[in-house]
Formats: C-alpha cells, sequence, structure tokens
C-alpha cells in the first residue's frame, strides 16, 4: 500500500497527492497539566444543553470551508492502559517490614482479572482541514513535490524537502483556521505520532493495534527544519500491507481441498475460482494482510437518509455507540454557500417543472414523488435564504467494521445495515469500492471521484443534528474502576476519582440510587477504601445507629483510623488543645458564644472573652481551664462581671456535665492528630445521640 503521507510538520501534513491539511483533535480531555479543556457531557443532559451543543456545532460547521474531513474512530484500549490510570498519581508508600503488598495493588489485579481478553475502545474524533494558499509559487512546489513523491520511491530517493517560506506560510494560514474555529468545540493541534497512529489503526483493524495512549505522548515521526528545509523520517513501513478485496478465509473457504497444490496463480496465491468460495458479489470485504496478522474490514457508504426526522431521533452517530461491536466513520464533507445553493435549488426546481410537464402527457399522471420534491426543495429554498452565513453540507460519509476472521466482520456489517434500515437510513457495501472507501478514511488522501453517488446535501443545522462532533464520557481520566459503562454497547471501563476534584476545579458530589440491598453502602465504602488505598484520606460522617462506618474503618484501616464519636468520647477536639495562639482562642470564643447563646459584645461576651485570653495564655490550655477560670473570676470581681462569671460558670457547668460534651471538655481524652492525612487513612465522625 501506498502511504499517503510525504512530511509531517507539528500537525500540518504534506500529503503524496500535492495537498496539504492541518490535522485537529476534538474534545482534547486533559493536557499534561492534568487541565481539562472542556467537560465532556454524558448520555443524559437537558434539553437547554442540548441546543447549545447544536447551536455550538452547527457555529463550527458554518465556519469552515472547503472540504474538510471528520475522522471517527474507536481507539483500542488495553486492561495495562486502565491499570496505569488506576496508579496514576499514586506516590510509594513506604511499607512496614511485615506488612505484605500495598493496599491497592489488590484493586488493580482485580480489574485486570476481569477486562482481560474484553474488546474495549473509546471514541476519538479528529477533523483535517485542507489549506490552501494564495501564492501561486507554494501551489506548484507542493504539486512539483507530489510528482516527485511519485517517482522517488522507484529511484530509491527520498520525498523532495520542503522549503522553510512554505512551511511558514501553511501555519499561517493554520492559524487562521484555528481563530474560525475557537468558540466551537474544544480541540488541539494534533501530535506527529497521533497522525501516524490514525494510519496504523486503520490498518491494523480486528488486529492487537498500537495504542493511542502511547501516541499521546510520543516525540516520534515529526520532522524538522533543518538548513532552510522540513524533512521528516521514512513513513514507507507504514505501506508494507496487502490489499485485497475479497480476501481469501480460510475458515470460509475449503482451501484444503485443492485437488492440486500446483495450482495457483501469477501472484502465488491460489485461484479463487477453484476454491469454490461462492460469487466475488458476496464477498464483500477487504482483507489487510500485515505482519501483525491478517483483518477484515468492511466499509459501508450511507447511500439515503430520510427526508424528514426528529431532532430526538436525528442523532445517528450517537447510535453507534450502542453497538455491541466498534464503529468507525469517516465524513467527507464539502461546503457549499448559501447563495451558490440555491442556485442548484433553482436548476433542480427548472428540472422538476420540465419533468412534470412530460408526465402531463401519460394516462397515469404525475408521481407523488415529484410533488414531495418540490415540497422539499421549497423547504430548502427558504431556509437558504434565512441568512448569508448559511451552508449546505454535501457529505460522503462511510461507516466501518472489523472483525478478526471474515465471518466475524461480515454479520457485523449485516448488523449495521439493519440498525440504519430500521431508521430509515440505507447503507450499502459496495462491491469493487472497498478498498476506494478504505482510502478515504486515511489522512492526507484526495476524494476518490466514485464514491461521488454517494452524497448527502443537507442545511448545516440538519447535518449537526447527526451528532458526528459529539461525544459523550462519564466518569475520570484516573482513579479507582467503578465499573463498566452500560450506556456503551462494548465493554467501557468508568474510573472514578472524587480525591482529584478539587485539583481539576470540579465537583466531588455524587449521588448513588438503587434498591434496598442493591449495594449503595457497599459501593460508597469501596469508594472510601479506595481514597485512602490510594494515598489520600477519607473523612466519613456516620449517621448510622449500629455506626456501621465506624466499625468498617477499624476493620479495613486497622491501626490507622481515628473515630470522633460524641456519645462514646475517644479523642477530644478542645480547640484550645487542638490549635496554638490566636486561632485557638478564636475557635473557643466562637463555640461558647454559640453554646451559650450570648452575644459576644454584652457584658457576658465580655466576661467569657477575658476567661478564654487567660486559660489559652496558661501552661495547659483547655476549655476545661475556662471553666476553672470563670469560677475565680466569679469569687475574685465584684459587680456586673462578678455575676456574669458566675452565671457563664453555672451554664458552662451544666453543658459540661453532659456526657455528650466530654469530647470538647474532658481533658485527659487525647487530641485529634490534625495531621491526620499523614498519620491516618479514615477519620469518622459518628453523629448518633447528638
Amino acid at each position: 500500500m501506498r502511504v499517503p503521507i510525504r512530511h509531517i510538520a507539528g500537525h500540518l501534513v504534506w500529503s503524496t497527492h500535492g495537498s496539504v491539511w492541518a490535522v485537529y483533535r476534538l474534545h482534547p480531555g486533559p493536557d499534561a497539566q492534568g487541565q481539562s479543556e472542556e467537560t465532556v457531557q454524558g448520555t443524559y443532559v437537558p434539553a437547554a444543553v442540548r441546543d447549545e451543543q447544536l447551536a455550538r456545532i452547527t457555529h463550527l460547521v458554518r465556519s469552515l470551508s472547503g472540504s474538510p474531513r471528520l475522522f471517527g474512530l474507536c481507539a483500542q484500549v488495553d486492561p495495562g492502559e486502565i491499570a496505569l490510570r488506576m496508579i496514576e498519581g499514586i506516590e510509594p508508600a513506604e511499607q512496614a517490614p511485615g506488612a505484605g503488598r500495598h493496599p491497592w495493588v489488590e484493586n488493580v489485579e482485580a480489574a485486570l482479572d476481569l477486562l482481560d481478553d474484553q474488546e474495549m475502545h473509546r471514541r476519538t474524533l479528529w477533523l483535517a482541514v485542507p489549506l490552501q494558499t494564495e501564492k501561486g509559487g507554494l501551489k506548484v512546489s507542493a504539486s512539483l513535490g507530489a510528482a516527485w513523491a511519485e517517482v522517488a520511491p522507484m529511484l530509491g530517493m527520498r520525498p523532495a524537502p520542503v522549503a522553510r517560506r512554505e512551511v511558514s506560510a501553511y501555519r499561517e494560514q493554520a492559524s487562521r483556521v484555528e481563530a474560525a474555529l475557537a468558540g466551537g468545540i474544544a480541540f488541539r493541534p494534533a501530535r506527529p505520532a497521533e497522525i501516524v497512529w490514525m494510519i496504523q489503526h486503520a490498518l491494523h483493524r480486528g488486529l492487537a493495534e498500537p495504542l493511542l495512549a502511547e501516541a499521546e505522548t510520543s516525540k516520534m515521526y515529526g520532522g524538522q527544519l533543518r538548513d532552510g528545509v522540513l524533512r521528516s523520517p521514512s513513513y514507507a513501513d507504514l505501506g508494507q500491507v496487502r490489499l485485497q478485496e475479497g480476501g481469501i478465509d480460510p475458515e470460509l473457504d475449503d482451501v484444503d481441498e485443492l485437488g492440486s497444490a500446483g495450482r495457483i496463480t501469477r501472484s502465488g496465491r491460489k485461484a479463487w475460482w477453484r476454491l469454490n468460495p461462492g460469487s466475488p458479489l458476496g464477498r464483500r470485504w477487504l482483507q489487510v494482510e500485515s505482519d501483525a496478522g491478517v483483518g477484515y474490514q468492511a466499509q459501508l457508504a450511507l447511500a439515503e437518509c430520510p427526508p424528514a426526522v426528529s431532532q430526538d431521533a436525528a442523532d445517528l452517530f450517537a447510535q453507534l455507540e450502542m453497538l455491541d461491536f466498534p464503529v468507525d466513520y469517516t465524513v467527507d464533507l464539502t461546503l457549499v454557500p448559501a447563495e451558490k445553493a440555491r442556485d442548484q435549488v433553482r436548476r433542480k426546481k427548472n428540472e422538476l417543472i420540465d419533468q412534470a410537464d412530460q408526465y402531463d402527457a401519460r394516462p397515469t399522471g404525475m408521481p407523488a414523488s415529484l410533488t414531495e420534491a418540490a415540497r422539499d426543495l421549497g423547504e430548502l429554498d427558504a431556509r437558504l435564504s434565512r441568512t448569508s452565513v448559511e451552508v449546505e453540507v454535501q457529505s460522503v460519509t462511510v461507516l466501518t467494521v472489523w472483525g478478526p476472521t471474515a465471518a466475524v466482520c461480515d454479520a457485523r456489517a449485516r448488523a449495521l445495515a439493519a440498525l440504519l434500515g430500521g431508521a430509515d437510513y440505507r447503507a450499502v457495501r459496495p462491491a469493487g469500492l472497498q478498498e476506494a472507501l478504505f482510502t478515504l478514511g486515511l489522512p492526507g488522501t484526495v476524494w476518490p471521484g466514485v464514491v461521488r453517488e454517494f452524497t448527502q446535501h443537507q442545511i448545516s443545522e440538519d447535518w449537526a443534528l447527526g451528532g458526528a462532533f459529539t461525544a459523550s464520557e462519564v466518569g475520570d481520566p484516573n482513579g479507582m474502576f467503578l465499573g463498566i459503562d452500560l450506556d456503551c454497547g462494548t465493554t467501557r471501563p468508568v474510573m472514578i476519582n472524587v480525591a482529584d476534584a478539587p485539583k481539576v476545579d470540579a465537583s466531588a458530589s455524587m449521588g448513588i440510587v438503587g434498591d434496598l440491598g442493591a449495594g449503595k453502602s457497599v459501593l460508597q465504602k469501596l469508594i472510601a477504601e479506595a481514597v485512602w488505598a490510594r494515598g489520600g484520606c477519607a473523612i466519613c460522617i456516620d449517621r448510622t445507629p449500629v455506626r456501621e462506618w465506624a466499625t468498617f474503618a477499624r476493620t479495613a484501616a486497622a491501626g490507622r483510623v481515628q473515630i470522633v464519636d460524641a456519645a462514646q468520647a475517644e479523642v477530644s477536639i478542645d480547640p484550645l488543645r487542638m490549635f496554638d495562639g490566636p486561632e485557638g482562642r478564636h475557635y473557643a470564643l466562637s463555640y461558647l458564644t454559640l453554646q451559650l447563646g450570648i452575644g459576644p459584645m454584652s457584658t457576658s461576651g465580655e466576661v467569657l472573652h477575658h476567661a478564654v485570653e487567660q486559660a489559652a495564655a496558661g501552661d495547659a490550655p483547655s476549655m476545661h481551664r475556662v471553666l476553672q477560670v470563670l469560677e475565680e473570676m466569679a469569687t475574685r470581681e465584684v459587680g456586673k462581671r462578678q455575676d456574669a462569671a458566675a452565671t457563664l460558670a453555672g451554664l458552662i457547668r451544666v453543658v459540661a456535665t453532659n456526657s455528650l460534651a466530654r469530647m470538647v471538655f474532658d481533658p485527659t481524652l487525647p487530641p485529634v492528630r490534625l495531621d491526620a492525612s499523614s498519620a491516618f487513612d479514615m477519620i469518622v465522625i459518628t453523629t448518633t445521640g447528638l
């Protein structure tokens, strides 16, 4: 296979066909610093959010020009990638002798066992925009470079280098494209390794493919400017594959029953007509043979769309996620301005009038389809006339399924066609065009003219309703393995990291809903255990009468738990013993004025303030010492201050004698450790009895 890439400079691709493309990653997610550029919505969103997404996608489509191309690729996910994301951000703890393995190791191994041999993927969106330059010299240079790329492989020579001025000119053009895309969907320029991964993914469908996670951090495959020219590494090894439409599958064809081993074709393959495999028209798949093995792909072209569809059911590309196998899609767009599109509509109207005149002469009269076509053209003309920024989207959509065998690939293609047929979409698997449709899914390739018959005409808003630019995700980039997303037909792990939410300016709130006995409390405890097992500290408020969280903490984090129980006090939360200096005095005074119900600016408030200050200045500050100071003031002071001190001492004595107040006024209890995150894994505050 011929590789369509000649040079790569950052996110710019010089193709072997003379064109230059800028490739962007849509919905890129967290960057290297862990900051998310955009929050991707989940499956269920309010109507207002859905309308906002539709407006942004419509704006994005109208801001484009020319013939951009959208790729929706299902990147293969390896169980080891999930394991790495589970341990991401964990500092290696120094295990005490005889302590055994790290508490998080068992969770990671269990996730690996569960996800082993599962077909997992994640949806990634890529936008390739062809760049047009107004300088004639650059066009000639690109054409000559493409012509040399045709001859160079036969002569064993490298592709022609690209001059620095050409790179600078196309980078400037790409910056204009990025300015036009701003305000729509979050994006970032694709990395050279990611562009190469797009080709590797297309060639390894149905096989073990290179992981996108490695390409996201790789710095390989990019060209460099040296001596005023752009020089890139060789990409020839990417094309060392064999493409054969309707290739022979040993599991379907009786290749072992050949009468003579010598009856082979000139190319070295056994002749298909001697294998009795059936009609070649029934073998509508593409066989891709590489060093990794043999994979089978089927390309389906969207040949017909319903003339009208409701907004709630128009999300064609979002519905692909519900299939139990991954589906790639490539959408080649041609954006026609409203004025030019209206001229085409007028021409079609004239053709309809001529057809109507011809049908009038027939006894059967005019068919009903002509009336419907006239009504559709009238509506299209009205919508194009509504605004001058409207565009007509002429799209060619190719859907790709694959499998390790031809039988699996063929079954998936039939299932996809049946699903689309139920929604009034007609998808065809054209025989003889499988390789051409496959080529359309590679970055940097030209638009094959044979696929023109599959062009669909829609207004920008109608095309945006299909959901090609939208993505739905749930969970966090890393953390604990919570479960599997049921909104996705294939296996898609869901991860959650509540401890990391404040770092990325996100809410850590979550709700767990289920029937009685469904396991809601167990799930809460698993999430709490994941927090401390990953190096954090879980703080729990236990409202249960049996103190189940306290019991769980003593078992799960034995020796590294702190229980704050008001009814069965084991530790003290005395602010004067926990905090030093003005901070402790401030907390103590705030608590006492609230507990006793007095005003801070009254006589009682002034006496209490003096007592707290004197107790905090002693050798052993405590709330019990505040009571002693008030009793001393009641015998030493005179007048209103004496009466206020006696009253306050009596009120505090009433509170302190209550069993629930031991954790504040009992000086014999050890104080709560403020460095609990380093000394304890869990802190449980029980509220039973309050």
